[in-house]
């Protein structure tokens, strides 16, 4: 199979016993209970997920429309700015397992609780950072903090939503993703242009603290989830069943890539559009973020494109998007640049969606630690993509950026059209038994 069509399988052959040691929702209850449009509390959960969502994006890239002023005012290059980025994702990357088990003893909304809540007091630290080392060190702990939200949302989505139901509702929490990407990105340049990158950081502090307010109100209690014993010995049966799973293995690679591509753009936007041709003030390059609307929409429909193409399809057209937005923002027209990343945009959150749901809908069991592993491997990519975007933008300019773009965009069509063809392949090899058998197509 391959690693969008995959996506749909429900992976009920060749069971991993590795699998079967924790995560596993109440025996007692049934998909019929779970929530689902129309059901009591369903509104609830999903505005509650987007306001977590919009804090995590906002807070674990506070620092990345701000490089520019933060270089300026710290004297420092642009890769080295850049890890005040970068050292947020790879705390997170770092810390997303073991929190993930522990949200099998504690529970789902107990850990992204307590994670938003360390997280947004940290962030009320981080504009008193007195030089880079400080404001890397601080950001790193924010990571780490953040990194318990993401794979125990997956996890509690997976748990109380109706399967029918569940990419549209995985949809809509990456949605709140891209739009705390934008609004954090936007706050902070209007902000940084009038009372500095300081001022700024601490009004994206206060916007997460009324996130995290909203979602302890909103968020339903679990029903269909039974607290489990952390055991180390156990955790690592349940990572090695996932990582020896080539269906999963693709769809964290493929993950990887795509945030690769869009971890390294927009690290460096920032410092091309300030400087000539463009000369954008500070707050200008703040407003391009609003094209993460175009991710809001792009994530929210990728159900529906699925449901149309495949989940191949929508795999394909997201990767022609996002190399075809590359491709355009090489020319020196704002009109082209801004174009360029709408497409980039939109490809990068259409190929997330569409991978993180397939991760949770893969495992049946484990599914909290399957979840990690893709979002440890996710925000590798962001890291790596941030830290490489920045040194090919010092060494290449705008170029170089963009041609380290289309190597990870290629990396994730390649893995596509192998795993199409695998797929292809068992297909006709299970259509050669059944005419052997004499078993109707």
């Amino acid at each position: 199979m391959d690693a969008s069509a995959s996506l749909s399988s429900n992976r009920n052959s060749n069971p991993n016993p590795s699998r079967n040691s924790n995560s596993n929702p109440n025996p007692n209850s049934s998909a019929s209970e779970r929530m689902s449009p129309g059901h009591p509390g369903y509104l609830r959960m999903r505005l509650a997920l987007f306001t977590a969502g919009l804090a995590t994006f906002a807070l674990l890239y506070s620092t990345q429309a701000l490089l520019p002023a933060i270089s300026d005012d710290l004297r420092v290059q642009a890769d080295q700015a850049s890890w005040s980025v970068s050292a947020a994702t790879f705390g997170l990357a770092l810390a997303v397992v073991p929190l993930s088990a522990l949200s099998e003893r504690f529970g789902r909304r107990a850990m992204m609780t307590v994670s938003l809540t360390v997280a947004v007091a940290l962030a009320l630290l981080v504009p008193f950072a007195p030089n880079l080392g400080w404001l890397i060190g601080l950001r790193a702990v924010q990571g780490a903090a953040l990194a318990g939200i993401p794979a125990s949302a997956m996890a509690y989505l997976s748990e109380e939503v109706h399967p029918k139901a569940l990419v549209g509702a995985i949809g809509l929490f990456v949605a709140g993703n891209s739009v705390g990407g934008m609004s954090g990105r936007i706050l902070t340049g209007w902000v940084a242009d009038a009372w500095g990158w300081r001022t700024a950081l601490a009004a994206v502090g206060v916007m997460a603290l009324l996130c995290a307010a909203a979602f302890r109100a909103l968020l339903p209690k679990a029903r269909h989830f039974t607290p489990a014993s952390v055991s180390p010995r156990a955790l690592a049966r349940t990572l090695a069943g996932h990582l020896s799973d080539p269906l999963l293995c693709r769809l964290y690679a493929i993950g990887a890539l795509f945030m690769t591509v869009f971890g390294g753009v927009y690290t460096v936007i920032g410092y091309r559009l300030v400087a000539e041709p463009f000369g954008l003030s500070q707050s200008l390059i703040g407003s391009i973020f609003l094209i993460y609307l175009v991710g809001t929409v792009s994530s929210a429909a990728t159900g529906k494109l699925v449901g149309r193409l495949g989940r191949r399809g929508a795999l394909y057209v997201a990767v022609s998007t996002t190399a075809a937005g590359l491709l355009l923002s090489l020319l020196n027209s704002i009109p082209a640049v801004l174009a360029g990343l709408v497409l980039i945009t939109a490809g990068f959150f259409a190929g997330h969606a569409a991978a993180s749901s397939a991760v949770s809908r893969t495992a049946k069991t484990g599914r909290a630690q399957a979840a990690a592993l893709y979002q440890a491997s996710y925000y590798i990519g962001s890291s790596v993509g941030g830290a490489l975007g920045a040194l090919a933008f010092h060494a290449a300019g705008w170029g170089g950026t963009v041609a380290m773009g289309l190597v990870a965009v290629g990396g994730a069509a390649a893995i596509t059209v192998y795993a199409t063809r695998k797929a292809r392949a068992e297909r006709r090899a299970e259509a050669a038994r059944r005419e052997l058998v004499g078993v109707p197509a």
